[in-house]
């Protein structure tokens, strides 16, 4: 979503000193810059094959599309990409707990032969707050993620008695991985607090930020138990981010129990300058986990040269025009749109591996060194 306006940062001297390790558990500056210092810069993609609608029909053994994540994945490494932000959902794991363990070594195991370390969201606070498994609907004619799923639903996120049923997900994702190499990291919530402007705004709490407060804090609290051998993080979305803010304490929580800081920006070059500029005094990496959105001004050939020279990750939204359809803007749900718009808002390949734009695959290789 399109974000607000910006402050810039407060000295990195003072800040530090302001800002606490956070929770038990948390990697220390020195860890997670050591860390860091060790990768290549993470570039790449959210990616969702081009067959699923969303996460359950990706992860269900039904419609789990090996061949397609494959090739895929081929274009991906192709352009220079070396990950992808990849989402889970927990009712895929609950209806079939080792048969999704092991379609996610699958996936693992095609995305290492594409030199590609993912990075996985366990919860998600956009679209459809009432996921069901088995066969997904069909997509709603050239509207925006007219199918992605909330994870969990809202049934159980707005009973926090219910939020311990998500406990055994969430170890048992993070101990079958954690201390597997081909992982980058572990995104704990996908923009949580978010309450889908325009799509399935009604339906949600007016408590749902805070809601979502409750979770995340227990989801960390698992996870740090776990004690996985890569980092977690939970990227900022929404409101203010520097130091010297005042920050809501959802946003505060993302930033101080985060091993490396992720935030998503659709903007301009400048606005996401002044981002980062804002994100510096915690004395993190910093990793763009969504951006991309071409009618916005956010492209690869202004934003990733501002990236590579900062090193700043990036990872943009979308790979292949498929079932999600994000090739159309969020206003797709409020301004009906008829046929495949002139400028596609995210996305890069057509599902024939054909570029939307012949220049950008080249701008990407470019940036990242293919």
């Amino acid at each position: 979503m399109i974000l607000n306006t910006y402050l810039a940062a407060a000295a990195a001297v003072v800040v530090f000193a302001q800002t606490p390790d956070g929770a038990e558990g948390r990697w220390s500056v020195e860890r997670v810059n050591a860390w860091y210092a060790t990768r290549p810069l993470p570039v790449g993609c959210n990616f969702i094959p081009s067959t699923a609608i969303n996460e359950l029909e990706m992860w269900q053994a039904d419609t789990f599309d090996a061949a397609t994540i494959d090739r895929e994945l081929g274009w991906a490494e192709g352009i220079g990409f070396n990950t992808v932000r990849v989402f889970l959902h927990d009712i895929a794991w609950r209806d079939d707990p080792e048969g999704f363990l092991k379609r996610m070594d699958g996936f693992l195991a095609i995305a290492e032969r594409h030199g590609i370390a993912p990075l996985f969201v366990l919860f998600d606070s956009c679209w459809d707050p009432f996921p069901k498994s088995g066969k997904q609907r069909d997509p709603k004619p050239h509207v925006h993620n007219s199918g992605w799923l909330q994870c969990p639903s809202l049934d159980v996120l707005k009973d926090p008695a219910r939020h311990g049923e998500l406990e055994p997900y969430v170890k048992a994702v993070l101990t079958r991985f954690a201390k597997d190499p081909r992982i980058l990291g572990w995104d704990l919530y996908n923009e949580p607090g978010n309450i889908n402007p325009d799509s399935y705004e009604k339906l949600e709490p007016p408590n749902k930020a805070e809601l979502c407060l409750m979770l995340l804090e227990k989801a960390y609290a698992w996870a740090r138990e776990v004690n996985p051998e890569q980092p977690l993080t939970v990227g900022v979305w929404q409101g203010e981010w520097a130091p010297n803010a005042e920050l809501t304490p959802l946003t505060r929580f993302m930033i101080d129990h985060s091993d490396f800081i992720s935030f998503h920006s659709y903007s301009p070059l400048e606005e996401v300058q002044k981002r980062v500029d804002s994100l510096r005094g915690y004395g993190r990496p910093i990793v763009c986990t969504e951006y991309m959105s071409r009618p916005t001004g956010s492209t690869f050939a202004k934003m990733l040269p501002y990236f590579k020279e900062n090193r700043v990750g990036a990872i943009n939204w979308g790979l292949v025009s498929g079932k999600t359809q994000t090739i159309y803007p969020w206003e797709s749900w409020v301004k009906p749109f008829t046929e495949e718009p002139p400028v596609w808002f995210h996305d890069i390949f057509r599902p024939d591996g054909t570029p939307f734009d012949p220049a950008e695959p080249g701008v990407i290789r470019k940036h990242v060194g293919k």
